[in-house]
């Protein structure tokens, strides 16, 4: 797929098949994130793959009690405040797959992760899969429970939950507000 198209055409996927993501596949996506530049070439990131929908169900239920317990009441619109109180709301959509992007080095780790992650999403868009960063589950992720849940070393710092599936249709182009540009010279 050109790199144009993939970069235009490239949408956050909230609704999914049940089909699973074949291994290979998955493996591949994380090839395509592990090409992507790092600070002094550390290459920081590690990758925990989870395809158990039983966890997947827990995690949503923790974070989203996390969230909602740790965010100063007004931060969030009464959307997201709705949302987030629906029992049967799940925060991973039900896709097959959950990327969790960590880094394990203190400097640049979001931006690191950040760029490995973008590559994960374009690679799999190229594959014909739908992919979502998971903003909501990346805080509780980030706390003791949440590595503890996932198994994670105290001192890795997740920064990308990122969702993989086959998408049931393909979302709607967006508009883009036109980038402000500054010139200087």
């Amino acid at each position: 797929m050109n790199l144009t198209k993939a970069i235009a055409g490239r949408r956050s996927t909230r609704d999914y098949t049940t089909e699973a993501v074949d291994e290979k596949l998955i493996l591949r996506l994380i090839d395509a994130a592990v090409q992507a530049p790092s600070s002094m070439n550390q290459q920081p990131w590690t990758f925990t793959v989870i395809r158990d929908q039983a966890l997947l169900e827990r995690i949503s239920q923790e974070a989203k009690a996390w969230v909602l317990a740790t965010t100063p009441v007004g931060e969030h619109s009464s959307h997201f405040q709705t949302l987030l109180s629906d029992e049967d709301f799940q925060l991973f959509y039900h896709a097959p797959v959950l990327v969790l992007i960590s880094g394990n080095e203190p400097n640049q780790c979001i931006e690191n992760c950040a760029l490995a992650a973008e590559n994960l999403m374009l690679a799999a868009y190229a594959e014909g899969l739908g992919t979502c960063w998971i903003g909501f589950a990346q805080g509780y992720l980030n706390t003791p429970q949440g590595k503890h849940a996932l198994g994670l070393p105290a001192e890795w710092t997740p920064v990308a939950p990122i969702i993989v599936g086959h998408p049931k249709s393909a979302p709607a182009p967006i508009a883009h507000k036109a980038p402000s540009i500054h010139w200087i010279g």
